[in-house]
């Protein structure tokens, strides 16, 4: 029978040993992937939400049932992480105690430090130690682990507000250069597609580093940065595609930029991707969806230098090397369904950007459009 307490003793050593790694890979060390465990509680979480939301229509109220599944995973990931180290330590003891229930009631009382269970013997005490440091130590991490998570959040945040003028809610490519004849100017575009780029970079190390980012939600239902960087990517590639000579050397990298923070959150969560499409490969965003955003830039009279038919496979070009990714992770997060942003679920239609009326003197109502500004000259 001591025999195989020693055998169980070693079970719970191995087990200790995967917890800790577990611990150090999510909270410990930058730009690792997310662990089989951490997968497990997301995947888990998710078919919880999903049957929770399955019969909500309206997107805001889904939105505000969503915004509890990243909390919920990191507490889940403490929860875990505390049970496996209470059976680990519980079998570490059971040698000592020669009673499974009070190896279990030790473990807990010391892991917890509580206090109230110890054993007498070399090899309980020191276990009882181990435990009592590793339960601080957890809790100490998990509470440090919380300011890193809400300033990452903080920054990736402020951007995402901002580009609600400047591409609509909920964020749309076309949008955005439409309202470069209004919000802002095209001379401001290459500071904004600038900001992007490092926005995007950033983005790429916070929320590979701690993947649960991911899931966080804006406090705006129709705001989200998946939607935000789908919008800045897709608006420098048209711009690219309409009216090459026009466009700044920022916009392509912010588009680079763009579809590398995507790739190294793809490998960080586990999606499979092509790492060298093909600029002909076929999209799932069709040529009448591409008309949508042709119209939107005619109805501004955004300068083109290209038809749409000769400005489709430059466009195209460059959305295969983001397109899967974008559509597959915003179906998981269920993000809000912009427009050229593919499918979610239960079927919720696309949302076409909102553009508030302009109301001027004149125009009480803002029904009316008011004369574009004469160009600059130089």
């Amino acid at each position: 029978m001591q025999a195989i307490r020693i055998l169980v003793a070693i079970v719970g050593a191995l087990l200790a040993v995967i917890t800790s790694l577990s611990v150090l890979r999510t909270l410990v060390m930058p730009g690792g992937r997310a662990g089989r465990l951490m997968k497990m509680v997301d995947k888990l979480s998710s078919q919880v939400f999903r049957v929770l939301v399955g019969s909500v229509r309206d997107y805001q109220r889904r939105n505000a049932i969503l915004a509890f599944q990243a909390p919920l995973i990191l507490a889940a990931m403490l929860g875990v992480w505390l049970v496996a180290y209470f059976v680990a330590f519980g079998l570490l003891l059971w040698p000592s105690t020669h009673a499974l229930s009070g190896a279990l009631r030790e473990s807990g009382s010391s892991l917890l430090t509580l206090g109230f269970a110890s054993t007498r013997s070399g090899g309980a005490t020191v276990v009882d130690f181990i435990a009592g440091a590793t339960g601080l130590i957890i809790v100490a991490l998990q509470i440090a682990y919380l300011p890193t998570l809400y300033g990452a959040y903080n920054r990736r945040e402020t951007e995402v507000t901002l580009v609600a003028v400047r591409a609509g809610r909920p964020a749309w490519g076309p949008e955005l250069l439409a309202r470069s004849r209004w919000a802002i100017t095209t001379d401001e575009l290459p500071e904004f597609f600038r900001q992007w780029e490092r926005w995007a970079a950033d983005v790429s190390e916070s929320h590979a580093s701690y993947p649960v980012l991911i899931r966080f939600r804006s406090q705006d239902p129709l705001a989200n940065w998946l939607m935000a960087l789908l919008a800045v990517m897709d608006g420098a590639a048209l711009y690219h595609a309409v009216s090459p000579s026009e466009t700044p050397i920022q916009a392509r990298l912010a588009i680079q930029m763009g579809f590398r923070c995507m790739r190294q959150l793809a490998d960080t969560i586990g999606l499979a991707y092509d790492p060298d499409p093909r600029n002909d490969a076929p999209t799932q965003l069709t040529y009448e969806e591409f008309e949508q955003g042709i119209d939107r830039l005619r109805a501004v009279e955004f300068p083109m230098e290209r038809t749409p038919e000769e400005a489709w496979p430059h466009f195209r070009g460059w959305r295969v090397n983001y397109e899967s990714i974008v559509y597959r992770m915003a179906f998981a997060i269920d993000a809000p369904p912009a427009l050229w942003s593919g499918s979610r679920r239960g079927g919720l239609a696309a949302t076409p950007p909102e553009r508030p009326p302009n109301r001027r003197p004149e125009d009480p109502t803002g029904e009316t459009i008011p004369p574009l500004p004469s160009p600059k000259r130089a």
